[in-house]
C-alpha cells in the first residue's frame, strides 16, 4: 500500500500545502525533523498547523538532534561545503521513517519557482509538487495561509525569512542581526559554537567571512542595518522582484535560492 508524506519545515510553503493537501489526501502522514535548535515561533507554527489539520505531525529525531551529531564530526559546525546538517537531521531520518515502502513524497514547490532541490533517489519514493502542478503562484500561498487562519510563520513579524535552525548558515547577515535583538539568548548560543576546530585548528564561523563576536558590535550591526535598508530601497526603487514584503505587506525578504530546500519549503 502505498504511503502519503509531506513534510513540514515549518516555512510558509509547506504549511499551506498541508493546508492545500488536507481534504485531497485523507491519510496524508505529516512529519517534521526536529533538530532541536529550532526557533521558538517555528514549534508554535507547528503547534498552529496541527490544529488545522485535526492530525499531530510526527516528529522525527525524537533520540539524535543537533548536539549529538555536531559530536560525532568532532565539534565542526556545518557550512555550505560541509552540510552534514542536512543529511543526518533531514533526509536520514526521513529515509528511515520511509523504510521500503512505496511512498509519494509531497513538496511545496511554487509555480513561480525556478528551484529544485534533493529530496530522495531511494526509487520507492515519488516526490510530487501540487503547487506547481496546479500553477499556485506566492499570492496563492498567501491566500491559502490568511483564510485558513494560520497565517505567516510567527518569526516573519521580526524579519527573518526562514525556518530551519536559530544559527542557519545561509542566513542572511540582517537575519543575524535580527536574531541577536529578538532571541539574544540564541545568539549567544550559536557564538558558543564558534571555537577552534580540533582537526585542524581552524575556527568556522556561521556567518561567511566574519564571527558573530564580530558581527554583534555596535557598529557593525547599524552598518548591516544601514546596507539593508539602502539595497530595499533600490529594489523598490527599480520595481525588481516582488518581495515577502511587498506582497504581504512585512518587513522580510525572499528566501535566497542557495538555502536547503528540505529545511525552508
Amino acid at each position: 500500500m502505498t504511503r502519503h508524506i509531506l513534510s513540514l519545515s515549518g516555512g510558509k510553503d509547506s504549511a499551506a500545502l498541508a493546508i492545500y493537501m488536507r481534504d485531497r489526501v485523507p491519510d496524508m502522514e505529516y512529519i517534521f525533523s526536529d533538530t532541536r535548535k529550532e526557533i521558538p515561533e517555528t514549534y508554535e507554527y507547528l503547534e498552529r498547523i496541527e490544529d488545522y489539520l485535526g492530525k499531530r505531525v510526527h516528529r522525527l529525531n525524537a533520540e539524535l538532534g543537533f548536539d549529538h551529531w555536531y559530536d560525532v564530526y568532532g565539534g565542526m559546525i556545518p557550512s555550505n561545503h560541509r552540510r552534514w546538517c542536512t543529511k543526518m537531521l533531514k533526509l536520514k531520518p526521513f529515509e528511515e521513517f520511509v523504510g521500503d515502502d512505496p511512498v509519494v513524497n509531497y513538496v511545496g514547490l511554487r509555480a513561480d519557482e525556478n528551484r529544485s532541490g534533493y529530496i530522495s533517489h531511494k526509487p520507492n519514493i515519488t516526490a510530487v509538487y501540487p503547487f506547481q502542478e496546479d500553477g499556485l503562484k506566492l499570492a496563492d500561498i498567501r491566500e491559502i495561509l490568511m483564510s485558513s487562519g494560520i497565517g505567516l510563520p510567527p518569526y516573519t513579524e521580526w524579519g527573518r525569512t526562514r525556518s530551519g535552525c536559530f544559527f542557519c548558515f545561509y542566513q542572511q547577515k540582517i537575519e543575524w542581526v535580527r536574531l541577536k535583538e529578538t532571541h539574544p539568548d540564541l545568539f549567544e548560543k550559536a557564538k558558543a559554537y564558534e571555537k577552534p576546530f580540533e582537526g585542524s585548528g581552524n575556527t568556522f564561523t556561521w556567518s561567511e567571512r566574519e564571527s558573530l563576536a564580530e558581527l554583534e558590535q555596535p557598529e557593525r550591526m547599524q552598518a548591516i542595518k544601514d546596507e539593508n535598508e539602502r539595497r530595499r530601497k533600490r529594489k523598490q526603487e527599480r520595481g525588481e522582484n516582488l518581495t515577502l514584503a511587498q506582497v504581504f505587506g512585512d518587513d522580510v525578504e525572499e528566501v535566497e535560492e542557495s538555502g536547503c530546500l528540505i529545511c525552508q519549503l
